[in-house]
């Protein structure tokens, strides 16, 4: 046997670190911005003002944890998809860095360590709501919405909002119309935070048959939609003040930001329509940046005494 041609063909060994890195890539870090971005603001409104800094950080650990399970078994499960679309060639699961079985199996080991987690560092309630954000990620969206509709990611983007009803309860033990508010908020702006990257990579899409707006319908349309609901999202936004007493802060910013979000949506259509580049990336970017913006207000209104 020729030693040398073998060791030439076979699989190189994979070292620990870019191992390590290959695990975290599987829990989509860069998705995590919303876990973060989301429940620790809640968790001051919740307060009325700083809430326990070790609850904060066990909240934001489990809550990582859940998100990060989520993820992998989404990874998993597309990884059928992932190896042929251009944005997802580079996932741990096409490279094969790791196998489909340790996904598999980090997936589950993350989402029962997450329960756990939650559980016994918070309370009953808020594991309970990190199980269903997982569940309804991984069936209701993954396996069920995403390949057969065009609505997929309005419904299954409601995983998303789920930080800010763990948030809340992770302080307070139950929940009330104030997180349902912002729950509303996270589930309005996702269409017009997703639908521009569906246009952006519409071809990518439409190569692995998954009907992302931005496939099915042209710019004109996907920009309208983006409108409405950005439009709604704003709408939302200010049902807050009166519900939990916001003070001018946060009644301020939510108007300022939510002008300038709008304005950039309209923009996108107005350029789609008159069949120029409407650089539908601005608006996914813009959307993050109004969310942050959002959010940071929510923190720092309760700490203020007007």
């Amino acid at each position: 046997m020729d030693v040398a041609a073998t060791s030439r063909t076979a699989p190189a060994r994979i070292g620990f670190r870019r191992k390590s890195a290959a695990y975290v890539s599987l829990t989509k870090p860069r998705v995590m911005e919303l876990l973060l971005v989301t429940t620790i603001p809640v968790m001051f409104l919740a307060a009325g003002g700083v809430p326990n800094l070790w609850l904060v950080a066990a909240t934001v650990i489990g809550g990582a944890m859940s998100a990060g399970s989520a993820a992998a078994f989404n990874c998993y499960i597309d990884r059928d998809i992932d190896k042929i679309m251009r944005r997802t060639k580079n996932r741990p699961l096409v490279t094969g860095e790791l196998t489909p079985r340790e996904a598999y199996v980090f997936s589950w080991a993350l989402a029962v360590a997450s329960t756990a987690w939650l559980y016994f560092t918070t309370n009953w309630l808020a594991s309970l709501l990190s199980v269903v954000a997982i569940l309804f990620y991984v069936f209701v969206y993954t396996l069920w919405l995403k390949r057969r509709t065009q609505q997929n990611i309005i419904w299954g983007g409601i995983a998303g909002c789920f930080p800010v009803l763990i948030g809340w309860a992770a302080v307070t033990g139950s929940l009330d119309w104030a997180p349902f508010i912002l729950f509303g908020v996270v589930f309005l702006w996702t269409p017009p935070h997703y639908w521009p990257l569906s246009m952006r990579y519409r071809d990518d899409y439409k190569s692995v048959g998954v009907p992302m707006l931005g496939v099915t319908r042209g710019r004109a349309v996907v920009g309208l939609q983006v409108i409405l609901y950005a439009w709604a999202t704003v709408a939302c936004s200010l049902l807050l003040v009166p519900v939990a007493h916001m003070g001018v802060v946060y009644t301020l910013t939510a108007l300022a930001a939510g002008v300038w979000f709008i304005y950039e949506t309209h923009r996108l259509y107005s350029l789609a329509i008159r069949h120029e580049n409407p650089s539908p990336m601005r608006v996914f970017h813009g959307s993050i940046t109004y969310l942050s913006v959002l959010f940071l207000a929510i923190a720092i209104d309760p700490l203020l005494p007007f």
